[in-house]
């Protein structure tokens, strides 16, 4: 018998890169970067002695020998996925826990009501927060070190179900005091000219807003950018300028801070229960995703003109 002498990593590269056919989209699913996904078909190649993908600058095909070995690949992947999925469920029952993969906003600010009343009900059970970006919160899902997710992207991945909860409006966040403060709302095209925090380049937030913004003729100048919200809301405590944020990002009371809702247009982004494709909940996440499904109203808009952040 042929020893086995390639790792698990090197096989989800593979079956990643075939389903999509192109490495960058089978990189971000990985989270990894295009160079370690390059390097790990390299080696599987290198260590089954075979060429899987003839890649050229337009696209990516696979060879004969990895159409056969793509079916084997992929039943080994589901085979071992399945066999973790039940020792998982096994070890959890026994242990009474749950993982929640969800986004930071989401786990400052909504998740503790939603875990207080879960605690009533089942004071022994333990429950682990996974707070990350929201990439990282569909891996955690997808590869099921989560038992669900709260986040706001997943609804168009094949390997997830997304139940929508409510949408999160953007807000202007000012400091108390401020011109704008007080208003019922403040349009977009307001901000021209207004010095803005805003939040890194490479993040989902800022990606919405500068799509949404786009074909406004005056748009806002963004003069700092943070990485986190945390340091937005910072700057914008200290006075350096305003920020645009997703309302429930913003803590809900503040004594330096207040917000009003923006429009023209409303910037929202559609936050869901995130669970994974064809795995049903243990009795316990099951539990808790109920005590989510009952807690919607805390992810729906506030209703009303500004209020006190």
């Amino acid at each position: 018998m042929s020893r086995i002498n390639f790792a698990l990593e090197e096989l989800q590269a593979f079956v990643a890169v075939a389903d999509r056919c192109n490495f960058r989209l089978a990189a971000e699913h990985l989270c990894i970067s295009q160079p370690a996904l390059s390097r790990r078909i390299d080696k599987l190649e290198t260590a089954l002695g075979l060429r899987l993908l003839e890649r050229t600058t337009r696209q990516v095909d696979l060879t004969e020998g990895g159409r056969h070995f793509l079916e084997r690949a992929r039943q080994t992947l589901e085979d071992l996925e399945d066999a973790v999925a039940r020792l998982s469920d096994s070890a959890q029952a026994r242990r009474g826990q749950v993982t929640v993969a969800c986004v930071p906003s989401v786990a400052q600010h909504v998740l503790p009501g939603i875990l207080q009343r879960f605690a009533q009900q089942q004071p022994n059970v333990r429950v682990r927060i996974i707070d990350d970006s929201a990439h990282r919160v569909l891996a955690a899902v997808v590869s099921g070190e989560a038992d669900f997710g709260l986040n706001f992207t997943g609804a168009q991945e094949p390997d997830v179900e997304f139940d929508m909860l409510g949408r999160d409006d953007y807000v202007l966040v000012m400091p108390q005091g401020h011109a704008l403060a007080g208003r019922g709302h403040v349009a977009w095209v307001e901000l021209a000219g207004q010095k803005m925090v805003a939040v890194s380049r490479q993040s989902a937030n800022r990606l919405l807003v500068d799509q949404a913004l786009a074909p406004l003729a005056q748009r806002p100048l963004w003069f700092y950018e943070t990485e986190h919200v945390a340091g937005a809301l910072g700057l914008v405590a200290a006075g350096l300028g305003l920020a645009a944020l997703p309302r429930l990002s913003v803590p809900p009371r503040h004594e330096a801070l207040c917000r009003v809702p923006l429009v023209d247009p409303v910037v929202s982004r559609v936050v869901g229960l995130v669970t994974r494709r064809g795995r049903p909940l243990s009795p316990t996440a099951a539990l808790l995703c109920e005590q989510v499904r009952l807690g919607r109203k805390a992810f729906e808009p506030t209703a009303g003109a500004s209020d006190q952040a």
